[in-house]
């Protein structure tokens, strides 16, 4: 029997109605994994009431809220989107990590290490060529950077992808759904062994620029940059990117982010706010000493299809795409006006996710950047 993978999405502003019609187009049996994305906006008691009820109380089904939604046609808001996996040879595990606020170390690396004990007891060994890792956190905790480096040095090589929930761009609170109801505070950890081959992958589209932000001050902690070359970091920002610092904007934010390079290869590091003090709140940990440059953004577009044309290279158009798309590049898609285009690649490939407020790729969390776990329509 062949993997099968059933999507579906309904823009339904009633839960229940959104919830049937999204069970109408997902439901299997025998699913051993539901995912579904909704709308921070939904009733959200109304909306897991409405799942318990069409998917049973013990269903395998997880999910989050997000900033927007990656449905079968594309990126929606104020939506529900779904997809179910079924069929031979698939084994999940999920593990629920609760109380980020007080995380450590040893708690990632356990979880990591329970789940895929798991899958090995579920009739064989997990490990890099066979199994993913598939990661979901709680976006406003401000825990996934020491939650990817613990789990994913635990998995012995497996690949982890992920998104952090969102909350649209209000950025209040964030929830996870598990075991029937929504959660705060919390991660989960999915490990998938797939008898279908796939492909994890992440893309960004911007370059370095050569002029050079050394960070003087930060609370890590706290994810605040206080001081960018010795001056009040807002400031130094704001004259690097050529505009005021009354003028800086979640849309700058986005066009402009800051990038840092590791071992040759660009990770985005981008700016949630301006506080009040002049400082900076990033989405990211940022520590002082840390070397940033202001980048300068590419075609997304031509961006984004390259990544695709890279996974269906390697394993064929796609079945599903776990698809981890950052907020800022939502706000850079719809202030573009090339939302169609990213649209038609999303349908292409079929993408199923949600905009973040936040992207795990193996052990790093980044931003502006599009993650995601591409599964091939046939078995190996």
């Amino acid at each position: 029997m062949s993997l099968r993978i059933k999507r579906a999405g309904s823009s339904a502003a009633d839960p229940a109605v959104a919830v049937a019609e999204v069970f109408a187009g997902v439901h299997q049996p025998d699913a051993a994994l539901t995912i579904f994305y909704c709308s921070s906006r939904y009733d959200l008691p109304a909306l897991a009431a409405a799942m318990v009820d069409r998917f049973g109380a013990d269903a395998p089904l997880l999910g989050c809220t997000t900033a927007a939604e990656i449905a079968p046609t594309g990126y929606h808001e104020g939506s529900l989107t779904a997809v179910s996996l079924a069929g031979a040879g698939l084994a999940v595990r999920v593990e629920r990590i609760d109380a980020l606020h007080a995380f450590e170390l040893e708690q990632g690396a356990a979880a990591a290490l329970r789940a895929r004990d798991a899958l090995t007891a579920h009739g064989g060994h997990a490990d890099a060529t066979n199994t993913f890792a598939f990661l979901l956190a709680d976006g406003l905790a401000s825990q996934e950077e020491a939650l990817v480096t613990s789990i994913y040095h635990a998995l012995g090589g497996i690949q982890l992808c992920g998104g952090s929930a969102g909350d649209g761009v209000r950025f209040e609170q964030t929830h996870l759904f598990h075991g029937g109801r929504f959660h705060t505070d919390c991660a989960l950890l999915t490990l998938v062994r797939s008898p279908a081959p796939f492909r994890v992958f992440k893309t960004e589209h911007f370059v370095p620029s050569s002029e050079q932000l050394v960070v003087t001050g930060a609370d890590p902690g706290r994810r605040v940059v206080t001081e960018i070359n010795g001056e009040p970091a807002a400031v130094e920002y704001a004259r690097i990117c050529g505009v005021p610092a009354e003028a800086l904007t979640p849309l700058v934010f986005a066009t402009h982010p800051v990038v840092v390079t590791l071992g040759g290869s660009v990770f985005v590091r981008s700016i949630q706010k301006v506080n009040p003090d002049g400082s900076l709140t990033f989405f990211c940990a940022i520590d002082e000493g840390i070397v940033l440059r202001v980048a300068r953004g590419g075609d997304m577009v031509e961006n984004l299809a390259d990544a695709f044309a890279g996974v269906v290279r390697e394993i064929g158009v796609p079945a599903l795409v776990l698809g981890c798309d950052c907020v800022l590049r939502y706000l850079e898609i719809e202030q573009g006006q090339f939302r169609p285009a990213i649209d038609a690649l999303m349908t292409r490939h079929n993408v199923i996710g949600f905009a973040t407020y936040g992207e795990q790729f193996n052990a790093m969390h980044v931003n502006q950047t599009f993650t995601g776990v591409a599964i091939a329509a046939t078995q190996g």
